[in-house]
């Protein structure tokens, strides 16, 4: 498969790269059955630029930045095949002392939620001086003054790093867990859907630190996330994942303005329309595949109100539209097909 995310034949641009992810297939392998949680997807992302991972739950998107922190619990996650790259190094052949060091440093991860993330024993300034005594090989007092300084960074009075994470509200937690992925300054940074459990004013909040530090630091973001405002407001690249693979990528402006794919195109018409509050939303009707059980042709094929027999029959490779854009779908395979109702070049009718 191309590498979608960047334009050819453009050796600068490959340079920056500092995260590469290539035919990343992983499975729970159970005792009865086995899970198929990601399958051959790829993607690619430089320096200071951000890509969001979207779709439903149990898309495949938590697994792929588990995987690429090589943290996919073993037994049962077995990665089956693919290469993952951060900052030249390549995660899946590294033994585990060579990982703690890239962990927090080049790469880091704010995980899904604050309140079990952080340790309620040791205070929020120790757990934030933790990880730059590790890896700055720093006294301990010079790291809990870098974790003062990280906080205040994050918008938390330092006066507060001897406080202990049940004295702070849910926004005040995601903060220092913010904290404590870039305390290292890392390269690349992965963001769980890192406003799940907070409100709406706090998750603007956080949003908009996020981007800030981003831009301040160079920081390369994966963002995962269900919500396509959050896309739009943090993203430069866009990633749609159904059932384990990415089945539409492109640019924000590509993915947003040209929707190529049914799904994505399903997503954009739940959203509720804010020029028309009467207007009925339009849920995508069925439930995503069994992961155990994914069918032979195209996964979305079973809710797709496009679908044909060609559809069920064989599973759709990734078509480069353009330099940017990419496409699964069984429409874009032959040339001669053709759907009523769907303009292959544009949103459906």
């Amino acid at each position: 498969m191309e590498n979608m995310y960047i334009t050819k034949n453009d050796p600068a641009e490959e340079s920056d790269i500092v995260l590469n992810v290539q035919n990343l297939t992983v499975h729970y392998v159970l005792k009865k059955e086995t899970v198929e949680a990601v399958n051959d997807i790829s993607f690619s992302l430089r320096k200071g630029r951000s890509i969001g991972l979207v779709g439903e739950t149990g898309a495949g998107k938590t697994t792929t930045a588990l995987s690429i922190m090589k943290l996919v619990p073993d037994p049962p996650g077995v990665i089956k095949n693919g290469k993952i790259t951060v900052c030249g190094h390549d995660m899946l052949s590294l033994k585990a002392n060579k990982l703690k060091k890239i962990r927090g440093r080049d790469i880091s991860m704010i995980f899904q939620d604050p309140m079990t993330s952080l340790n309620p024993v040791m205070s929020v300034g120790d757990q934030i001086a933790e990880s730059v005594k590790i890896h700055e090989g720093v006294s301990k007092a010079e790291a809990f003054n870098r974790a003062v300084e990280m906080l205040e960074y994050v918008g938390i009075p330092g006066i507060r790093a001897k406080e202990y994470p049940h004295q702070f509200s849910g926004g005040m937690k995601q903060r220092v867990v913010i904290a404590i992925a870039l305390a290292c300054n890392p390269r690349v940074l992965i963001a769980d859907e890192p406003t799940t459990a907070l409100d709406v004013t706090i998750q603007a909040q956080v949003l908009d630190m996020m981007n800030d530090l981003k831009k301040k630091m160079d920081t390369a973001l994966v963002m995962i996330t269900h919500d396509l405002g959050v896309v739009a407001k943090m993203c430069d690249e866009v990633a749609v994942m159904y059932a384990g693979r990415i089945i539409e990528s492109g640019t924000l402006t590509d993915v947003f303005n040209h929707t190529l794919h049914p799904y994505t195109e399903g997503l954009f018409n739940s959203l509720p329309n804010i020029e028309n509050v009467d207007a009925e939303l339009k849920p995508i009707p069925g439930l995503m595949p069994d992961p155990t059980k994914l069918p032979v042709g195209c996964a979305f094929a079973p809710r797709c109100k496009y679908a044909k027999d060609a559809c069920r029959e064989k599973r759709p490779v990734a078509r480069l539209v353009s330099d940017t854009h990419t496409v699964v779908c069984t429409a874009y395979d032959d040339p001669d097909f053709q759907i009523e109702g769907w303009q292959k070049n544009g949103q459906g009718t």
